[in-house]
């Protein structure tokens, strides 16, 4: 099972490395190969996490050998609590039987930061980005990705900014709206942000967000009221994005999904 699914992710990574140009509902054919400004963004619906690390594994090191674009994935995730490489797992501050109650999986990753939660209401980001291709250090891709979300949520109607002491997200006065860690080698990105837009925010009681005791969380659809579904915002999302980073997003949905039922068996 594991070399047949190689076999077709690599066949997969194939059609695109090969393919002069790909063809996308209600877009105009574009070269991927011929532009380092185009970034492929996918939206994959509600996912589970590993199957998506796994994906951004392979994503990278494709990047890494010029065979893909920039990619960036959008999705949700199934409730997830998800560890920094050094830290993360002492800042659970319930005991395991009540997460297997909930029905809450514990990954440690090779990211920045501390612990927090993926859950359905809330939209992922994992860019694949070539850094040093598009002229950025690590401390300037961060502030991008914070970047993106601000102007996002301004279109929104909603002001965030940025905390000095706490690096790697944006609040929403004292309470925080959006998480961002990264992991880069080699020049080339995964991990990203995790938006809260209509999460179940009891789930991050359960822990110390981002290593914070005490820190509160919120969500668009408390900031604003009423219930905003994820995918409503993710075109001002990819608005916000290619503005911030000067690429062209094109959709490849279709592409990216392929691979994830590769990978999921």
């Amino acid at each position: 099972m594991v070399q047949s699914t190689s076999e077709e992710c690599r066949a997969l990574l194939m059609d695109i490395t090969t393919s002069k140009k790909f063809s996308f509902s209600g877009i105009p054919e574009v070269s991927y190969l011929s532009s380092r400004k185009v970034c492929v963004a996918g939206y994959l619906g509600v996912i589970p996490y590993e199957p998506v690390l796994r994906l951004q594994q392979i994503l990278m090191q494709a990047r890494a050998k010029g065979n893909v674009p920039d990619v960036l994935l959008l999705l949700q995730h199934l409730p997830v609590f998800t560890t920094g490489r050094f830290r993360g797992e002492e800042d659970i501050i319930v005991p395991p039987e009540v997460l297997t109650q909930k029905g809450i999986a514990v990954f440690h990753t090779n990211r920045g930061g501390s612990i927090t939660y993926h859950g359905p209401g809330q939209l992922v980001g994992y860019p694949i980005l070539n850094l040093q291709e598009n002229r950025l250090g690590v401390r300037e891709y961060i502030w991008k990705l914070e970047e993106v979300v601000i102007k996002l949520l301004l279109t929104l109607g909603i002001q965030s900014h940025r905390v000095a002491k706490c690096r790697g997200g944006v609040w929403v006065g004292e309470d925080k709206i959006c998480s961002v860690g990264i992991h880069v080698s080699h020049h080339i990105t995964m991990h990203g942000f995790a938006l809260n837009v209509n999460t179940d925010l009891q789930h991050f009681e359960y822990i110390n967000p981002c290593g914070i005791k005490g820190a509160v969380t919120t969500s668009i659809s408390k900031l604003l009221g009423y219930p905003v579904e994820v995918e409503t915002i993710i075109g001002s999302l990819l608005h916000s994005f290619s503005v911030a980073f000067r690429l062209k997003c094109q959709q490849g949905d279709d592409k990216w999904l392929a691979m994830l039922d590769a990978l999921s068996g």
